[in-house]
Parts: C-alpha cells; sequence; structure tokens
C-alpha cells in the first residue's frame, strides 16, 4: 500500500509547527504505524528530533539549495515503505529566499511534491480575526492546497468555541484540532535555535506526553482520512554505490552534530566507509584513515572540554601537516582554528590547523543562504566548480595570517558578494558555509578522490 503524506506549514515562526509535527510523529508512531519524517530547509536540529521519534533518520529538502528533481527523488526514495511521511515547514508558509518568489519556500515543496497543507496557527491573542488570516493563506496561492488547521496555545474551552464558531459556514479550510495552551510543551532554545537532540533527547516521558497530546488535541483519524496516497517510485538518479575505497573519519559528539544526511550518504556512494570519532572525549583517532571530516555545531559551548583534549588536537594538527585531506564547516573551521575566545572572554586553543582566531558574538554574524564557486582547485573540486549551502553563525574571525589561501567565491541568494571565505592550508579546507553536497554530488566524489590519493600516497 502506497504511504499517505502532508506537509505542516504555519503563518510564522514561533507558531508551534515544530512541536506539532514531532507531536504528529510520536502519536504515529505510537499507533504503530512507520513514520518518514522530512524538514524544508538547511536545518539540522528539528531533523534530529525527527530522527529520534520516528527511528529513521530525517531528510533535508530545500527549493534553493537542490533541483526540483533531487527533492522529488529524495523525498520518494525515502517514503517508501513508511506508512505516513511527516514533512515539517520552514518559516511561514510563503516565506523564501525572495521577498517577491517562492524560492526556497514550504509552499513551493509542498506543490513540488504535491502534497496537501496543514497550517498550525497560534491562537493565543485572537479569535474571529483568525478565520481573516486563514481566508488569506488559502487563497494566496491557487495551486497550493490548505487542507485543514490545527489551532495552538487555545487559551480556554471558550476560546476553542470562538475559533470554531469563526470557521463555521465558511469555505475555509476545516480545523482539525485544537492544542491547548501549556508551556510544558515548548521545546527548549538557545542562539542557533532548538537545543539539539545531543544535548536535551526527547525521553520517552516527553514522548509520551507530545503523543497524548496530539491523539486528545486532533482528530487524527479524520486527518489520516484525508491524506492522499503518494507516488514513490523514484527515478535512479543518485550514483550507484562504490565498494569502500577510503576510511573518512567524521567528527560526531554534542559539539559536532550538523551533518546533512544525504552528505554522509553521498561521501558512502562515492566510495568513504565513514568511522564516527568524538573530539570532546577521544584521545586518537581512528585506525588507518585517509581524510577527517569536521561538521558544525556548538564548540564555543564545549571550548573548555575540546583545549583540555590536547592529545587529540595534536593528532588532527599532525595529520593536517602530513597531508591529509580535512574538511570542515563552521565550528568545525572553529576548531581547526588556533583559538576560540567565548562569550565571557576567556581564550581556549584549538587545533591550530588554520592561522586563524575567533571571537563569539552577542549577536548574529551571518544568516543566509550561499552560492559558493571554488576559486582554484580543492578537495572537493577544480576552480570554477559551484555548490549551494547556508551561512548560520554567531562567530567572527578576528585574526588571519596573510599566507592562508582563501580558495571561494561566496554569494547570497540574491547574487551578491558575501564575505565568507574558504580558507585552504595545504590539504585542510574549510569554511563557515555548510554545503550541501546533494547540490554537486561531484564534490563528494572530489573529496573521495582526494582521500584516495593520499592513502596511495602513505602507501
Amino acid at each position: 500500500m502506497a504511504p499517505k503524506a502532508l506537509v505542516i506549514a504555519a503563518p510564522m515562526s514561533g507558531s508551534g509547527k515544530t512541536t506539532v509535527s514531532l507531536g504528529l510523529m510520536a502519536a504515529l508512531v505510537r499507533r504503530g504505524l512507520r513514520v518518514a519524517p522530512f524538514k524544508i530547509g538547511p536545518d539540522f536540529i528539528d531533523p534530529g528530533h525527527h530522527g529520534l521519534v520516528c527511528g529513521r533518520p530525517s531528510r533535508n529538502l530545500d527549493g534553493w539549495m537542490l533541483s526540483q528533481s533531487y527533492n522529488l527523488e529524495c523525498f520518494r526514495r525515502h517514503a517508501a515503505g513508511a506508512d505516513v511521511a511527516v514533512v515539517e515547514g520552514v518559516m511561514g508558509l510563503f516565506d523564501s529566499a525572495d521577498g517577491a518568489a517562492e524560492n526556497g519556500s514550504t509552499a513551493q515543496m509542498a506543490k513540488w511534491l504535491g502534497l496537501p497543507v496543514i497550517l498550525v496557527v497560534d491562537a493565543a491573542r485572537m479569535a474571529r480575526s483568525a478565520a481573516a488570516l486563514i481566508h488569506g493563506f488559502a487563497d494566496f496561492d491557487p495551486g497550493l492546497k490548505l487542507a485543514g488547521v490545527i489551532f495552538n496555545r487555545v487559551g480556554s474551552p471558550v476560546h476553542r468555541r470562538h475559533l470554531e464558531s469563526a470557521l463555521e459556514g465558511s469555505r475555509l479550510p476545516p480545523p482539525l484540532g485544537f492544542i491547548p495552551r501549556d508551556p510544558c510543551l515548548a521545546m527548549d532554545e538557545r542562539h542557533l535555535g532548538l537545543v539539539t537532540v545531543q544535548d536535551s533527547p526527547l525521553g520517552d516521558h516527553r514522548l509520551e506526553a507530545l503523543a497524548a497530546m496530539v491523539e486528545k488535541a486532533i482528530d487524527l483519524d479524520r486527518l489520516l482520512d484525508s491524506l492522499p496516497e503518494i507516488d514513490t517510485q523514484a527515478p535512479a538518479t543518485r550514483p550507484s554505490s562504490s565498494s569502500p575505497s577510503v576510511r573518512l573519519a567524521v567528527a560526531r559528539d554534542p559539539a559536532f552534530c550538523f551533518y546533512y544526511q544525504d552528505n554522509l550518504e553521498l561521501l558512502a556512494k562515492a566510495g568513504a566507509h565513514l568511522v564516527y570519532f568524538s573530539p570532546l572525549s577521544d584521545s586518537r583517532l581512528p585506525e588507518d584513515i585517509d581524510g577527517i571530516y569536521l561538521g558544525g555545531g556548538y564548540p564555543e559551548l564545549r571550548a573548555a572540554e575540546l583545549e583540555a583534549n590536547r592529545d587529540l588536537r595534536h593528532r588532527i594538527l599532525t595529520a593536517s601537516r602530513a597531508g591529509m585531506p580535512i574538511y570542515a564547516e563552521c565550528g568545525g573551521l572553529m576548531y581547526l582554528g588556533r583559538s576560540i575566545v567565548d562569550l565571557e572572554g576567556k581564550r581556549h586553543k584549538m587545533c591550530a590547523c588554520l592561522p586563524l582566531d575567533f571571537e563569539m558574538q552577542k549577536k548574529l554574524r551571518r544568516l543566509g543562504y550561499r552560492r559558493v564557486t571554488f576559486q582554484a582547485t580543492t578537495i572537493l573540486g577544480p576552480a570554477g566548480q559551484q555548490v549551494r549551502g547556508h551561512e548560520f553563525h554567531y562567530s567572527r574571525v578576528v585574526k588571519e595570517d596573510e599566507n592562508i589561501l582563501k580558495v571561494y567565491q561566496v554569494e547570497d541568494k540574491l547574487g551578491r558578494a558575501c564575505p565568507a571565505a574558504g580558507y585552504a592550508l595545504g590539504r585542510t579546507l574549510g569554511s563557515y558555509v555548510h554545503l550541501h553536497l546533494g547540490s554537486c554530488p561531484e564534490a563528494a566524489a572530489s573529496l573521495v578522490a582526494s582521500c584516495l590519493d593520499y592513502r596511495k600516497l602513505k602507501q
């Protein structure tokens, strides 16, 4: 039987769509259904929580970083075999990379996938006005199917009756649920968004509470009956798997946890055997490795522990100087630098593979989509190759040596030049930009080829 699917969206960020999405996933899993989770947009944190709830990795879909064909293939491939696919949106339903177009929006993805949208509306400060809001969202784009509404933060039974009355007799999408105002349902947050699943996992008690909340507040049977079955026939556009030819060490712990699942799988398909290690707790790198991948995360919150692990920092520096390919993004870039100054003004020594010093800021430094063009041959590919990604950080480079190469030309979503550099020294490459290798699978193959060259050099 083909799976059913839906998109969870909202008029704006902060309406509660992540809480509703997780609660819906938990309730469906509790019913014994296999749930395939997806997240629209360049997000690492929500997919981690999705994966914990559903017991399978969540996939990122993105209309700006990735082509329509890639998104369709990814969705169909990973929805296959599930009973229900739940796609959590990004920002407001129509918010995008451009105020005048739908590029990268939840609405665009819902239309590409041909899925109905359930709108989560924060009703905390409205009653009849909710009907006007929903009317606008329902009529704004005739190509979009708005199939129902879930009201969040409903204050009382009287408040619920007012909301029901506002929609009665209208041609608006029906109310499918009313979630009461409850501070205990809020997700913990910090400067890059929600707290990661590594630092604050949803325990069995919390998951049970979320599932019970959805079962009580939402008409799940009505919702499931209204959903369409989807076509999961995916064209074979991904490269075929190669026999592992290199061993690639991937940093994975609470300090380094921002990875697109597709990036890891594209590297594996290109011939990398991924072996995981913790810069926080491991004193040695994995045995017989040919390269290192350091993703983003929160090294600034664990800077004292990272500094204290001198043995591993020294081994990474030695590997870098020996010519081992090392690729790092954002938090990984900071770890490869000489030092990080935290918000209390304390300096912490890092690996010193790149002659850079970093300092944390209280305000957001950079946020947005990025198009990267290589200005020189790198371990990710030749000069002229383009890859798309995203940048989001609170730190800045406060000192850099003149001899370090800057090998990225970076533009934002509107084509304007950005200061984000790709720093290269030998075969060590780092940048603030989180690249999605699905936008250029050749970059994954190039990294594996660089690791293979190093393996041959060792031998």
